[in-house]
């Protein structure tokens, strides 16, 4: 039976390889709008996040998602994502 490869993707706050299903990403799409992408496929410049309240935290205070989607990225997200964890 064949293996399948797990893709890995780096997180932006800590810098670690993780696999991509253990991460969130967060999507500006075409129109400049920034979603949260649970699926993994949608349109648009991404950046991943890995799964925990305080790297949120830490991405929030230092505003790497601002820098890495180049847009500015609303507070309201930063509370869905801290939903999506709860």
């Amino acid at each position: 039976m064949k293996v399948r490869k797990i893709p890995m993707r780096t997180c932006v706050v800590t810098k670690e390889k993780l696999p991509k299903g253990e991460l969130i990403r967060v999507v500006r799409t075409p129109d400049g709008e920034v979603i949260i992408d649970e699926t993994g496929k949608a349109n648009g410049r991404g950046a991943y996040l890995k799964k925990d309240k305080e790297v949120f935290l830490k991405a929030q205070k230092s505003k790497i998602l601002n820098k890495q989607l180049e847009v500015s990225v609303p507070d309201e997200i930063f509370e869905k994502l801290g939903d999506l964890i709860d």
